[in-house]
C-alpha cells in the first residue's frame, strides 16, 4: 500500500476524532476534471476523509488530505489482467479490500456508479455501509448501451452489477440533483434510498471582476471538454446568428476534446472564435473577468449520456457572469432562470441565439443578472452547507450521534 497522509482531522493517536472516518473511493486518484472530489473531502470538518484508490495519477494537487493507493505509476500488463478479470467477475479491484481495511473506515463513499459497483465487494467483505454519488454519465446513459459494449468492454457488465448493488439496502444514493433523481429512480435504483444533495462550490474563491460586466466588450465565454455532451457545436451555430447582428462579437472556447477539429473547421466559416485549449483554474478565473456572457449549451448524447448539474455554472455565477444555458439540471436547478440567466431547451439554436444578443446588447439587464448571481450561488449552493448536510448523512447512515 502507498500513502501520503496530513492529520489535519486526527486526534493526537492518529485516530479520526469520534471514530468519524471516512474512505473516499475513486479508482484514481484524482484527474483534473474532478476538483469537485478533493473540494469536498477538504470541506469535511467532522468526519475525516482519506482518499483511497488503485493508484495516485500526477494531476490534482492534494494538500491537507490523506491519500492510500493499492499501486504505484502506471498500470502493468499483468496489473491491467488483474483488474479486468476482477471488474468481469464483480470482485473487488486487485489489494483494494486490504487498503480499505486498513483505513478502517466507518463507511465507504464512492464517486459515480462506476466506482460504487467497485467498491461495493470491498463494503460487502468489511460489513460496513457504502454511499454513492451519482454524477451524471454514470447514470443518466441507456444501461443497454453499456451492456452492449458501446462504452466499452470494462463497463459491459455495470448495468448488471449495478442492479445488484441496488439490491443491498445497506447502500445509499446521493442524487447531485433532482434531474440525476429521476434518472436514477428510471435505472431501477430505489427512490427510497436516493438523497438529493448538490456538492456546490466555495463562493469565497470566486468573485466579480473589477470590470463590471456592462462595460465589458461583447465576449461570450464556454468552458468545457469538447465532447458531444456539451453541445459547443450548437453554440457556434448561434453565434454565427449572433455576429449578424452584432458584428464585433467574440466567442472563446477553452477546453479540449475529441470534438474540437470538428469544432475548430465550422468556427472558421465563422470568424471570431477563439480556441484556448485545456485550462487550468487561474485561466479560468482570468477568463470569467474579461466574459460578458457565459454559455454551457449541453445536450443529451446519442447514449443518453447528460449533464447532471455543472459546477462551471455556479463559477460563472459567482463570477458575477450572466449565464445561458441548456443543461439538464443545470437548466432547472443551477441557475434562477430570469434573474441570474437563462434557460433554454437543448439544441434550440435560434432562442439561444436571441439570449446571447439580449445579454450582449442590453447593460442593464446583463448588470441585473451579474449581480443576481453571488447571492444566488451563496445561499443554495454553498459547497460549506451542502457538505455539512453531507456530514448529516455520514452521521445517520454510520448511527453515530450528531
Amino acid at each position: 500500500m502507498t500513502e501520503t497522509a496530513t492529520d489535519r482531522f486526527t486526534d493526537g493517536d492518529g485516530s479520526a476524532p469520534e471514530g468519524r472516518l471516512v474512505a473516499i473511493y475513486r479508482t484514481q486518484i484524482l484527474p483534473l476534471s474532478e476538483t469537485f472530489v478533493r473540494d469536498q473531502a477538504l470541506a469535511l470538518r467532522r468526519w475525516h476523509p482519506v482518499l483511497v484508490g488503485e493508484r495516485q495519477v500526477n494531476a490534482l494537487p492534494l494538500e491537507g488530505l490523506s491519500v492510500r493507493t493499492a499501486f504505484r505509476g502506471q498500470a502493468t500488463i499483468a496489473q491491467r489482467i488483474s483488474g479486468l478479470v476482477s471488474r468481469r467477475l464483480g470482485s473487488a479491484p486487485p489489494r483494494m479490500t486490504d487498503v480499505v481495511r486498513q483505513v478502517a473506515p466507518k463507511l465507504i463513499h464512492a464517486h459515480f456508479g462506476f466506482d460504487g459497483v467497485e467498491a461495493w465487494p470491498i463494503a460487502q467483505r468489511l460489513g460496513i455501509p457504502l454511499i454513492v454519488t451519482l454524477h451524471g454519465s454514470d447514470i443518466t446513459t441507456r444501461m443497454e448501451w453499456f451492456a452492449q459494449g458501446r462504452g466499452g468492454r470494462r463497463w459491459q457488465s455495470y448495468p448488471a452489477r449495478l442492479a445488484r448493488m441496488a439490491r443491498d439496502r445497506t447502500v445509499t444514493f446521493i442524487a447531485i440533483s433532482e434531474n440525476i433523481r429521476r434518472a436514477a429512480i428510471a435505472a431501477g435504483l430505489p427512490d427510497d434510498r436516493i438523497a438529493v444533495l448538490p456538492i456546490g462550490i466555495d463562493p469565497s474563491h470566486f468573485a466579480p471582476g473589477a470590470n463590471p460586466v456592462a462595460k465589458r466588450r461583447p465576449l461570450i465565454l464556454f468552458l468545457g471538454r469538447l465532447v458531444e455532451k456539451k453541445g459547443c457545436i450548437y453554440l457556434l451555430e448561434a453565434f454565427e446568428r449572433v455576429r449578424a447582428q452584432i458584428p464585433e462579437a467574440e466567442l472563446v472556447v477553452g477546453g479540449d476534446g475529441v470534438e474540437r477539429a470538428r469544432l475548430a473547421g465550422r468556427a472558421a466559416s465563422i470568424g471570431g472564435v477563439r480556441f484556448v485549449g485545456a485550462f487550468k483554474r487561474d485561466v479560468a478565473t482570468t477568463l470569467l473577468g474579461e466574459a460578458r456572457v457565459f454559455c454551457l449549451p449541453s445536450v443529451t448524447a446519442e447514449s443518453g449520456d447528460a449533464e447532471g448539474l455543472p459546477l462551471v455554472l455556479l463559477e460563472a455565477q459567482a463570477s458575477g457572469v450572466p449565464v445561458v444555458t441548456s443543461a439538464r439540471g443545470g437548466a432547472t436547478e443551477g441557475i434562477c432562470d430570469g434573474i441570474t440567466g437563462f434557460a433554454f431547451a437543448e439544441r434550440d439554436v435560434a432562442v439561444l441565439a436571441e439570449q446571447l444578443v439580449a445579454l450582449l446588447s442590453d447593460d442593464v439587464l446583463a448588470e441585473r443578472f451579474s449581480s443576481a448571481g453571488p447571492g444566488f450561488v451563496a445561499q443554495s449552493h454553498n459547497l460549506h452547507r451542502q457538505t455539512a448536510q453531507l456530514e448529516a448523512l455520514y452521521d445517520r447512515i454510520a448511527s453515530i450521534p450528531a
